[in-house]
């Protein structure tokens, strides 16, 4: 039975035997899925997902073999290489392959790594985009990483290197003073430190920063603070990963555009956060 979708008006490809697609699957609601994602789902042979694909969408491959290789700071889990020559071995075994990722794969997310593992050892790969966290996660919080009035630049970081400690070969002071909106992925372990490397390159103190925690989920959980309290307000809403933090004046669009706030019957705080009067009509 062929169990590639079926949707008018395009040909859908087809997973084949001994192929791996390395697939985003978005930062967590399942709706945000792309229609490749779930054709691949509907086809895999064996599903290799990471830690924070919600079980919902393993549900869309019951056909499918589920196999768990999250990867999570600070607890115990597979090895990056071994993971990699996994899909390896899986795919030289003749099984259709499904390496589901959350976000993005190529955005902070070891991608890369097992996509050029897989070419080396001559199996074919399919790469299929994702919407990252850092910006469909910022969405759902009502926060738009650009916005004509406020950047013209966005920068996204990661909070920690292979060691997991912050990454030395950032220029933190460069890209302080080189965007004006940051987006960090994986730096609640070391808020404080990144806190503090920004305030000394010259960010400041009052900057708005907003912390997104289980982003488009159910559990999902905003904070609103500054730079300078941030580390401070972090521990004490108890906040915990997987967090996305924006720094930066595209922050206070929240103030207008929670949209979760709003379905749910809340009114804007701000219809002109910015403070410069009404949005011109036309662009």
């Amino acid at each position: 039975m062929d169990s590639s979708l079926s949707l008018p008006g395009q040909e859908w490809p087809r997973l084949e035997p001994g192929w791996v697609w390395l697939c985003g699957a978005g930062p967590g609601d399942p709706g945000l899925l792309t229609l490749h994602a779930l054709n691949a789902l509907r086809q895999a042979d064996v599903v290799i997902y990471d830690a924070l694909v919600q079980e919902a969408i393993l549900d869309w491959a019951p056909q499918a073999e589920h196999i768990y290789a999250g990867k999570r700071g600070g607890k115990p889990s597979a090895k990056q290489r071994d993971i990699s020559l996994r899909l390896v071995d899986l795919a030289k075994a003749g099984k259709r392959v499904l390496r589901l990722k959350g976000g993005d794969p190529f955005v902070f997310g070891r991608g890369g790594e097992e996509a050029q593992t897989l070419v080396q050892h001559d199996v074919p790969v399919r790469i299929i985009p994702g919407i990252s966290a850092g910006i469909g996660g910022l969405a759902y919080a009502g926060i738009p990483v650009t916005h004509r009035d406020v950047n013209q630049s966005v920068t996204f970081v990661t909070g920690h290197d292979q060691s997991g400690n912050t990454p030395q070969s950032l220029n933190w002071k460069a890209i302080s003073q080189g965007s004006q909106v940051l987006v960090i992925y994986m730096g609640m372990k070391h808020i404080a430190q990144i806190a503090s490397q920004l305030l000394d390159a010259g960010r400041a103190k009052d900057e708005p920063v907003a912390i997104v925690t289980s982003a488009t989920t159910g559990a999902q959980q905003v904070l609103e603070t500054t730079l300078s309290m941030m580390a401070a307000d972090i521990a004490a809403a108890g906040l915990a990963p997987p967090a996305i933090i924006c720094v930066g004046r595209s922050v206070l669009m929240r103030q207008v555009l929670d949209w979760q706030g709003m379905a749910a019957g809340e009114t804007p705080r701000n219809l002109d956060p910015l403070g410069r009067g009404r949005p011109a009509e036309s662009a």
